[in-house]
């Protein structure tokens, strides 16, 4: 049976898309090809690659890319982790399961790295739970 494709966007492509795309291509290894991409391109958040090494996930590959860089690409699934990607998605044809799943932007939280990294860890946690959840896997 064929991998799913999916496509998280987010707005920046820099925390919650890219902590997404890691996240189900770990834990769903050979169910699905996970992408992520942005209405616009930033970097990849530092604390986002950090908290995905904690549990053994590295993204240090991975760069922030524009919805743009997908086009003329199928998917199964597109996934938008934010209002603001949610409202600015293109259309995408051809059998696509659209779905918006929210989850607070821990790049917003203003402090120490000590006192944001726990918040890192729980948008961390909260979207492993809703992928697993949604797109199944036996990991």
């Amino acid at each position: 049976m064929p991998k799913k494709k999916i496509l998280f966007l987010c707005t920046h492509n820099s925390c919650r898309s890219q902590m997404a795309e890691g996240l189900a291509n770990h834990f769903l290894e050979g169910e699905v090809e996970a992408f992520s991409a942005g209405t616009e391109a930033t970097r990849v958040n530092p604390l986002a690659a950090r908290v995905l090494s904690e549990i053994g996930i590295d993204i240090s590959g991975l760069h922030s890319k524009t919805v743009d860089e997908f086009a003329g690409k199928s998917f199964d699934h597109v996934v938008t982790l934010c209002g603001d990607a949610n409202d600015k998605c293109p259309l995408f044809i051809g059998g696509v399961t659209r779905t918006h799943r929210g989850f607070d932007d821990p790049s917003r939280i203003q402090g120490s790295e000590e006192e944001v990294l726990p918040q890192f860890r729980r948008v961390r946690d909260e979207i492993k739970n809703w992928i697993m959840e949604t797109f199944g896997g036996t990991k």
